[in-house]
């Protein structure tokens, strides 16, 4: 890694070795692409720099066999092999890391079946693996294993998963699932006892604004107040199975529009989507915002308010 960075780095600061490389690149009839410098800050960036340099290394070859200061640096098959390696182990990261951190919905009912992915298929260990490349998949998957490895974390992940109508408990184990259940119905309870106290109506400061009283109707002295605990059992564990033996939606529909259109059917559980579906997968929408602050507050500007800050940065987010 520091002999590509240092090719890299080579020709960022030469105007001669990029020409040259263009011309190479036009010989050899490769993508007229520049190459791609590392940055701790971003993400994939290494893999891309990586990848760029195994597509031009004919030409970065070419490149440094006409000059003698720069000819130490030429890559050799040593080098290339464990570069081939590295892209080739880090490559099916790039797509899921740019889609778990997207801007747009992106709920923590999505680390489950991620992880599943990357134990069962991503990247799990071929034959046609070399040693080095065996052994980057593993300490990736050991290292993420690791990350979501404590108890409360996997809770949360496979009542996320399980409240997801996309996913629901495919991705749950089996010795598991029952548990999940049980937890699922006593949410439930949970959630119908607090509901009369979350949609209580508030008094409104204004008189003027507050809604009119309803008369009573003769209807509503016959009306049951309290159901009995027993149809109560019998209802929430009616609303848990018919929800998970329901057709599973595709990947590609919003979870959060079915559920609005389904509250009615499921009442109690729409409430716990509500809850487990609001948590995003990661934090990196956060940090985009902080990287904003950043490029707003600079050295010129440090004389702004804190209200002119927020509405330059929710301008600069939403326009």
């Amino acid at each position: 890694m520091g002999v590509c960075k240092k090719v890299v780095s080579s020709f960022s600061y030469s105007w001669k070795k990029k020409r040259a490389l263009t011309e190479a690149q036009r010989q050899l009839k490769l993508p007229e692409h520049s190459l791609k410098t590392e940055c701790p800050t971003r993400w994939g960036s290494r893999q891309a720099m990586v990848d760029r340099v195994l597509e031009q290394q004919k030409a970065i070859a070419q490149v440094f066999s006409g000059d003698r200061k720069a000819r130490h640096l030429t890559l050799t098959w040593q080098d290339i092999d464990v570069l081939e390696a590295i892209n080739k182990s880090l490559s099916p990261l790039v797509e899921f890391t740019d889609a778990l951190s997207g801007e747009k919905y992106v709920s923590v009912s999505f680390l489950k079946p991620t992880l599943h992915l990357f134990n069962n298929q991503i990247l799990e260990v071929q034959e046609e693996d070399t040693d080095l490349a065996k052994s980057i998949k593993l300490k990736i998957v050991h290292y993420l294993n690791d990350k979501y490895s404590d108890t409360a974390t996997q809770e949360l992940l496979d009542m996320a998963s399980a409240l997801d109508n996309r996913f629901k408990l495919k991705y749950v184990n089996e010795d598991k699932r029952g548990s999940i259940e049980d937890r699922l119905i006593a949410e439930m309870k949970t959630v119908m006892e607090n509901i009369p106290l979350e949609t209580a109506a508030t008094p409104a400061e204004d008189t003027e604004d507050a809604p009119k009283k309803k008369k009573k109707g003769l209807s509503s002295f016959f009306k049951a107040t309290v159901t009995p605990p027993q149809q109560q059992d019998q209802a929430i564990a009616s609303e848990l199975q018919s929800y998970l033996q329901r057709e599973i939606l595709d990947a590609e529909e919003d979870p959060l529009k079915w559920w609005m259109e389904s509250q009615r059917l499921y009442p109690r559980l729409s409430n716990l989507a509500r809850k487990y579906l609001c948590i995003p997968a990661t934090s990196s929408s956060s940090e985009r915002v902080f990287s904003t602050c950043g490029n707003i507050v600079t050295c010129l500007r440090s004389s702004l308010k804190p209200d002119h800050v927020n509405r330059l940065v929710f301008l600069a987010k939403n326009l």
